[in-house]
């Protein structure tokens, strides 16, 4: 059996998804600085539940690993996690959060890279035992910072949807 179907308005849905397409680069962007926000403060906070001691060698008998210092929490705890510059390919936008261009720290008289301590401290090291902070704060927060990228992103499709619908009405 043949049917036919009749559309009309069709020419204002073309206009409002052509509308929504070209703010659709910006709306990502603005959903992924919400949820990279939500996980640089998880970070941060997980940065805070570090274990550290008074610095010595794990040398001595029965210890073949240490605990982070103090100097070297301090450190950390003061470059804070940070959210990378974005990267735009027309149909993508991704950023990353983290320590990677937290700089220098001196450390005992030396001048270390702080992504080295984190990561010291984040994987562990032959001396080091690891406490994976990272990871932690990455796997509780992402469901919020999931939510949170939705949340925005729903919010400002309906205000452009608001918008066209109101010029619409002109």
């Amino acid at each position: 059996m043949a049917m036919t179907m009749k559309a009309e308005g069709m020419e204002e849905i073309s206009r409002m998804l052509n509308q929504m397409e070209g703010h659709a680069e910006g709306v990502a962007a603005g959903g992924l600085y919400e949820g990279a926000g939500v996980m640089a403060d998880a970070i941060n906070e997980g940065a805070k539940t570090i274990k550290a001691d008074k610095f010595h060698y794990a040398v001595f008998p029965g210890a073949t690993t240490r605990l982070p210092s103090q100097e070297e929490k301090e450190i950390v705890l003061a470059a804070g996690a940070g959210i990378a510059k974005f990267n735009k390919d027309g149909t993508e936008v991704d950023t990353s959060v983290g320590f990677s261009n937290a700089g220098y720290a001196e450390l005992k008289g030396k001048m270390v890279p702080i992504p080295k301590i984190v990561n010291a401290i984040n994987s562990g090291t032959s001396f080091m035992a690891k406490q994976p902070f990272v990871r932690k704060a990455v796997s509780k927060a992402t469901p919020k910072a999931i939510e949170q990228m939705q949340r925005y992103i729903e919010a400002e499709l309906e205000k452009i949807g608001k918008g066209y619908t109101a010029s619409m009405k002109d």
